[in-house]
């Protein structure tokens, strides 16, 4: 029996850092919009039955996603004054009946079947799970901004950068959020808040084509890495 997935696509952000006033979710990618593009990745699955997109601008969305916008499985809903507001008011959303659910990053618009199915078999062995990727540049501590003084520099050995999708079982992630201890906008992360409340969260080998678009250059390179004309 295959488990029913529901996946969240935050796309209520700014796009501030990508400039010009543009939304990269709405950019193009090789004939088509990043915002498609990540949301074909998980609609393509026999074991998705729904995908909340929550976004402040619906009707630009559903332009964006083109037919898949007639999927019946897509949903949308508004978005909240932060990214932790924003998948708390999509988890709400969701049918009681769905167990396990994936928020993925929208500006990820080349995450694999590979990732997605080592996430979520890890997040059935373990309860929560995310894809991640060694950190290889060398961090230094400083009290910012530039110029400042190192004060240390931190061992990298155990240090992982995060991907997503991250997925967890829907009560877990919804009654941690609504506990958590920290201010909505201190959330940099879903798996964070399973964190504070106790919860063990699983990491598995990302990918690196599985990149967030954040600026022009990250959009030019995953034009290359599409391998598309």
């Amino acid at each position: 029996m295959i488990e029913r997935l529901a996946v969240i696509l935050p796309a209520a952000g700014s796009s501030t850092r990508f400039g010009s006033g543009r939304n990269k979710l709405l950019e193009p990618l090789c004939g088509r919009t990043v915002l498609a593009r990540s949301a074909a990745a998980f609609l393509s699955r026999r074991d998705v039955v729904l995908l909340v997109i929550a976004t402040s601008s619906e009707s630009a969305m559903r332009g964006a996603l083109g037919d898949l916008a007639n999927d019946p499985r897509v949903r949308f809903v508004s978005g909240g004054a932060t990214r932790a507001d924003t998948v708390r008011g999509a988890l709400a959303h969701l049918p009681t009946e769905i167990e396990w659910v994936a928020v993925h990053d929208a500006a990820r618009p080349l995450v694999s079947a590979d990732v997605i199915d080592r996430v979520l078999h890890a997040a059935h062995l373990h309860g929560a799970a995310a894809p991640a990727l060694p950190v290889s540049l060398t961090i230094k501590q400083a009290a910012g901004p530039l110029p400042a003084k190192v004060e240390h520099t931190v061992p990298r050995a155990s240090l992982w950068a995060m991907q997503t999708p991250q997925i967890a079982r829907r009560a877990d992630l919804l009654a941690a959020m609504k506990a958590c201890p920290l201010p909505a906008d201190q959330i940099t992360d879903d798996m964070q808040v399973l964190e504070l409340a106790g919860h063990a969260v699983w990491l598995v080998q990302g990918d690196e084509r599985n990149l967030k678009i954040t600026t022009q250059m990250d959009l030019d390179l995953a034009t290359l890495l599409t391998g598309e004309s």
